[in-house]
């Protein structure tokens, strides 16, 4: 069952007006990719066209139609066989592409000719999962990045905002302090996630470095560290859909809380802090997405324009495990259940940001709080259930 949507043979990409910026979006429906392209539909300062690319080896093509339905717009469709899709006036536009298929990924520059810049997700990205398989974190991560660049740069594209993470810290010398951007990454990182991370920052860096010798053209390159993403869009459409055992906290307890599992479990409460348990720093998913739009204006035509720029996103504010736990209580309407386990190896006691950059240089900063994380969850947790899945 489909829902009653049409399968139509898509249209050739439709001309777009020169007002318009196309944007291409890689593993643009996985969580923060889709919430993003929401954030590019309804921008009200830029209008822009995206082209979306994912191999859906980790989200769901449905998050597409829920985009097009919050964005308003009309008769998003996929083809029969599911690897293509667009609206009707070419805003959204979908391909079934793996980022680390060259030849695949050169036809979508063929096919579209030209975009204003491109914001890369694709990645595979689970924190445990990258300590068992390592060479497929190395190959996927690094592989697509090199692939795209290349692309961008024969294809005349040359900027680029890239999705990071503030595991590139690893674990501070000094735990209680916000972490800066200017401080010291690579060094202690804990998992190999997180070095896949670093390593495409520092070959950002160097590619970066070399494309301002020899009169070469600059690329303008955004690197966006992020904190921990939580909560879903507010209309309860979009949210976080992992497969299988959530690895975030918030889709575990919101599972807890909708009953799909017995308890959450608190993996250490003998941390040095007011209630023993780790604390970090949480940010809505929705302005975690507006700050990928902030980044675009930043490096087109803005102040980072032919830079290379390195932002944390985050709110610069602290909630312990039991905060969450206890918030989306509130959120639900009673306690949810949990047990203290033991300490995971590698998880440090406090990770915050210090947010003060995006704010002074690109004029973003976070405006939702911590209820709102958890009201918009919970809205999304029960109207989707099962999340993404058909009944």
């Amino acid at each position: 069952n489909d829902n009653g949507r049409h399968h139509a043979s898509y249209t050739p990409s439709l001309e777009q007006p020169p007002s318009m910026q196309r944007i291409l979006v890689t593993g643009g429906c996985g969580y923060i990719g889709s919430h993003t392209l929401v954030s590019l539909l309804t921008s009200s300062s830029t209008t822009y066209s995206v082209v979306v690319i994912d191999n859906l080896a980790n989200s769901s093509c449905e998050s597409l139609h829920r985009v097009a339905d919050i964005a308003s717009l009309q008769n998003f469709t996929l083809n029969a066989d599911g690897t293509a899709g667009q609206d009707s006036e070419g805003r959204l536009s979908f391909r079934k592409v793996d980022c680390c298929d060259e030849d695949a990924l050169r036809a979508v520059f063929e096919e579209f000719q030209s975009f204003t810049a491109a914001i890369h997700f694709a990645g595979r990205k689970a924190v445990g999962e990258s300590k068992l398989i390592p060479l497929k974190y190395y190959e996927v991560n690094i592989g697509a990045t090199w692939t795209l660049l290349n692309l961008m740069e024969e294809y005349n594209c040359r900027q680029i905002v890239f999705s990071s993470s503030a595991t590139v810290y690893g674990v501070a010398k000094d735990e209680k302090a916000k972490l800066k951007e200017s401080d010291e990454v690579g060094v202690t990182i804990t998992n190999c996630y997180g070095r896949t991370k670093y390593m495409i920052e520092q070959i950002l860096t160097d590619f970066h470095v070399s494309q301002s010798l020899e009169n070469k053209h600059k690329w303008s390159i955004a690197i966006l560290r992020y904190f921990n993403p939580a909560g879903a869009h507010p209309s309860g459409k979009m949210g976080e859909d992992p497969d299988g055992v959530p690895n975030n906290l918030m889709p575990f307890v919101a599972q807890v809380a909708v009953g799909r599992r017995p308890h959450v479990t608190i993996f250490g409460n003998d941390y040095d802090t007011p209630d023993g348990t780790g604390i970090r720093d949480y940010l809505h998913v929705m302005d975690l997405a507006d700050g990928h739009v902030a980044a675009l204006r930043h490096l087109d035509g803005g102040k980072g324009h032919s830079k290379l720029n390195v932002f944390n996103l985050g709110t610069g504010t602290g909630y312990s495990v039991i905060d969450m736990i206890e918030a989306m209580g509130k959120a639900v309407g009673r306690p949810i259940p949990h047990v203290i386990g033991p300490r995971r190896p590698g998880d440090v006691t406090i990770y915050m940001a210090d947010p003060t950059r995006a704010k002074e240089e690109m004029g973003w900063e976070a405006t939702r709080n911590l209820d709102d994380m958890c009201n918009d969850l919970w809205r999304w947790q029960t109207m989707n259930p099962n999340g993404y899945l058909k009944e």
